[in-house]
């Protein structure tokens, strides 16, 4: 799907999200503006408070996971409260429930060892290092959305994904490099080779969501995307309780929170705004999806993956030497090179719009 606020071209075909075209200039630019700060400071948050929840005592790599998707009936809000737009049926036949329902459980149990690689990261991991190396993430999206979703294959696409992919070699090379104290080399080696595996699958699993609402669900409306948002967030709960106490890590909770850095209460809180900033998050996420474009809302996600390292500077007092800053730069010429792809695909969505128009008047005159 390509980025713009009016348009849309889906297989060829130019279509507006009917809630979309209601809107005039600035209230677009206004939800724009408000779900990418719900993404920016959701993720930047949670980030922050799972190394947090690292620093001050906490171990867990189930319950780190856990609080990932726990949180997901508040995305039921803006389910009820925001009507889905009736688009016209483009199917036949609604997708069969067990097809769904295979779809749900599949992209739940990955998203639940996506989860889990990501806890291992950033337990390993200081958060500006974590942050960096995810930016990784949209390199393997270009990857898989040229493989399973047909993306085109730009020069500025390209030169993303090698930016990218060197930002992170820099990190992996960096002798300076140090995770959080006490943290062996070999150990800071599998945080940095279960982060760059966690962004892969993030990345795979976005790929496989958007080749479900092209190939089974057919559309992509406020409530659908929502929907797989919920179920899956529902399955990978689950799994993630599963593990918990498969894993016995549960029988640990207690004293983890008695030996908390800073107290119970903060133990407790650490894990419920934790939870409630990744599903900020992911109102942010899905409201990008539905406004603009998922390939938007994915650039989005990481840039605001720059922000962090800078953050946990401030609250961590992380190292930023020169390596990492250069990493950094290298990141953000990476998310400027595929922005501008994105931009020049809104100009031609315009120009396509623009055509049908035209042909529409000119065929009513």
């Amino acid at each position: 799907m390509q980025d713009n606020q009016e348009p849309m071209i889906k297989d060829g075909t130019v279509t507006t999200p009917l809630l979309v075209r209601k809107l005039n200039w600035w209230q677009w630019w206004f939800l724009m503006a408000l779900n990418i700060f719900f993404l920016v400071v959701g993720q930047s948050a949670a980030v922050l408070l799972g190394r947090f929840y690292y620093d001050q005592g906490g171990n867990s790599k189930w319950m780190a996971t856990l609080v990932q998707t726990l949180a997901f009936p508040i995305l039921f809000l803006p389910l009820f409260l925001i009507p889905s737009s009736q688009e016209p049926s483009t199917f036949s036949a609604p997708p069969k429930i067990t097809n769904l329902a295979l779809i749900y459980f599949s992209l739940g149990v990955l998203i639940a060892g996506d989860n889990m690689m990501y806890s291992f990261g950033l337990l390993y991991l200081s958060a500006s290092t974590y942050s960096l190396i995810c930016a990784t993430q949209l390199a393997f999206n270009a990857i898989f959305s040229y493989f399973i979703n047909s993306q085109k294959f730009t020069a500025l696409i390209l030169n993303s994904v090698v930016v990218l992919s060197l930002s992170a070699a820099l990190i992996a090379v960096n002798d300076d490099s140090e995770g959080p104290s006490g943290v062996s080399k070999s150990k800071y080696i599998i945080g940095f080779l279960c982060t760059v595996a966690a962004s892969a699958l993030y990345s795979l699993l976005l790929s496989l969501m958007q080749l479900s609402f092209q190939k089974v669900l057919k559309r992509e409306t406020f409530s659908v995307v929502l929907e797989m948002q919920i179920y899956t967030s529902l399955i990978a709960t689950c799994v993630s309780i599963v593990g918990l106490f498969a894993s016995g890590e549960w029988k640990t909770l207690h004293g983890e929170m008695e030996g908390f850095g800073t107290g119970k209460v903060s133990y407790v809180m650490t894990l419920v705004c934790t939870a409630v900033a990744w599903q900020v998050c992911s109102v942010g996420v899905v409201g990008l999806i539905f406004v603009v474009s998922s390939l938007f809302s994915n650039v989005i996600s990481t840039v605001s993956l720059a922000i962090t390292p800078i953050a946990s500077v401030i609250v961590f007092h992380d190292k930023m030497n020169g390596i990492k800053v250069i990493a950094m730069l290298l990141a953000l010429w990476g998310f400027a090179s595929y922005i501008y792809q994105n931009y020049r695909d809104n100009s031609t969505a315009r120009i396509a719009q623009n055509d049908v128009n035209e042909s529409q008047n000119d065929y009513l005159s």
